[in-house]
């Protein structure tokens, strides 16, 4: 296991969040933080076989003060990978807009989840035609403050 430094920290494989990243980062929250409207955070959490710290850009809606992120990987049967990592090591990083935080990640509960979905929709409609790709249930996480 590696100990966090936000400068060593290891960007999506994936192209284009690695660009939507870099530019955030770059811009010092200014640039990157939406998709298609929608708003994003970045994302800092320990891959749980590696240990080394990766990063990842996330639409996200709130509930209070938590911010929530939905683990729908555009309605692939199995859930993605930085949420498998979350179960395994839920302490995070988070940056939204110019703000960084440490965070506890937490899957919320089926009731919990009923509650905020709407809300989630509102933020990114997509996430309904998602869920309806998939048998398993996409789950949604609950970034809280520590």
């Amino acid at each position: 296991m590696t100990s966090y430094d936000p400068a060593k920290v290891k960007v999506s494989p994936e192209q284009w969040v690695a660009d939507q990243a870099r530019l955030y980062e770059e811009s010092d929250g200014t640039e990157g933080t939406d998709l298609n409207g929608s708003p994003c955070l970045l994302l800092d959490y320990q891959g749980r076989r590696s240990g080394d710290w990766l990063r990842t850009v996330l639409i996200y809606g709130r509930d209070g003060d938590d911010y929530l992120i939905v683990a729908s990987k555009g309605g692939a049967p199995e859930h993605p990978l930085w949420y498998l990592s979350l179960q395994a090591n839920p302490e995070v990083h988070v940056r939204v807009l110019g703000e960084r935080f440490t965070a506890r990640a937490e899957t919320l509960s089926a009731q919990d989840k009923a509650r905020v979905w709407p809300h989630l929709l509102d933020v990114y409609a997509p996430y309904a035609d998602y869920q309806k790709k998939t048998d398993r249930e996409i789950p949604v996480v609950r970034l809280s403050r520590v």
